[in-house]
């Protein structure tokens, strides 16, 4: 069983279900269920999946969004904990603020694996996180 922390991307992918990157994190999620891992993302996450339905004034899709987001992972606040951690990321100027956000985050509840589909975040180390990977390159 492994910690698993999904970016936003992922999320998106999942709960529009269009094209192949949604039937690959579909496949991904399953795995996950397989091997008993536990989904983490973060309310950042939250936030980014809810501007689109916000944005259209469909409330009971974003209703939808937020109850599929809490009954699946554990949402990860950015708290006092994570500034830290988010502040020595930031250190790294090729990493823009909001994906140091979900890697603090990430790095605060010590997740195993960090998957997205960013590909220059795949190449980046972080203390609190024993692995980024890309979707194309997660080992699940």
């Amino acid at each position: 069983m492994s910690r698993v922390f999904w970016d936003t991307n992922l999320w998106i992918y999942l709960l529009e279900g269009r094209g192949a990157l949604a039937d690959r994190v579909a496949a991904l999620r399953e795995r996950m269920q397989e091997r008993r891992d536990q989904m983490f993302t973060s309310a950042f996450t939250l936030g980014e999946i809810l501007v689109k339905p916000i944005e259209r004034g469909d409330e009971a899709l974003a209703a939808r969004y937020t109850r599929v987001i809490q009954a699946t992972a554990i949402v990860v606040p950015f708290s006092a904990e994570a500034a830290p951690s988010y502040a020595r990321i930031r250190l790294d100027r090729s990493i823009r603020p909001p994906d140091a956000i979900q890697l603090a985050c990430a790095a605060t509840a010590e997740i195993d694996l960090f998957i997205t589909n960013d590909e220059r975040l795949s190449r980046k180390t972080v203390p609190g996180i024993n692995f980024v990977a890309s979707l194309d390159r997660s080992f699940l």
